[in-house]
């Protein structure tokens, strides 16, 4: 069962690991708690992540509070969730608890995107109506920009009305990989 999302607040952060491990579909980027929460996740470079992290969070900066570490050092709670989600079983990510800043209707998009079933896509329209306001599409692409934890919170299952695939922090040819994986079509890589 997906996770609660929380607004984070004025309370410091402890220090977060971050570290990469290698996927069939890229590295994945990770700043995760030592008790296994992700705060921040992607197919892309470390230090881009945990400058977005920063950016976006005032009780995590780029200097202090993030630890760099090896793979072997992250939580195996999330390490063994991202090994079994590349081997094969698209569910695997969706009871790792996550944590990142946003508003209200953020976190109800975010906690929707964690129920749309692996391999499958909502539109953004759809997703904002799931989150509880169907006049808030652009608050729903805007959720998806921010989205800090991809893939764990799978803003790759959100695509235009039309169907086509838009946009990905991470590429357009990441999204499709990681929807042909879920849907059984092809392995990662």
């Amino acid at each position: 069962m997906p996770q609660t999302l929380s607004v984070t607040t004025d309370a410091p952060v402890r220090t977060l690991l971050a570290g990469v491990v290698e996927t069939p579909a890229g590295p994945l980027a990770l700043v995760v708690s030592a008790d296994g929460v992700v705060h921040a996740a992607g197919y892309g470079d470390l230090d881009a992540l945990v400058a977005r992290l920063a950016a976006t969070d005032r009780t995590v900066d780029a200097t202090g509070g993030v630890r760099r570490v090896t793979a072997e050092e992250l939580p195996p709670s999330v390490t063994d969730a991202v090994g079994r989600y590349s081997a094969g079983d698209p569910t695997a990510l969706d009871a790792v608890p996550v944590q990142q800043p946003g508003g209200p209707f953020s976190q109800a998009a975010w906690a929707a995107m964690r129920r749309i079933p692996a391999g499958e896509t909502l539109t953004y329209t759809e997703l904002a109506a799931m989150a509880g306001n169907a006049g808030a599409v652009r608050a729903a692409g805007s959720a998806c920009a921010r989205n800090l934890v991809a893939p764990f919170i799978p803003c790759h299952r959100v695509v235009r009305t039309d169907g086509s695939l838009g946009g990905y922090a991470y590429g357009l040819d990441v999204k499709r990989r990681l929807l042909a994986h879920e849907r059984g079509e092809v392995l990662l890589g």
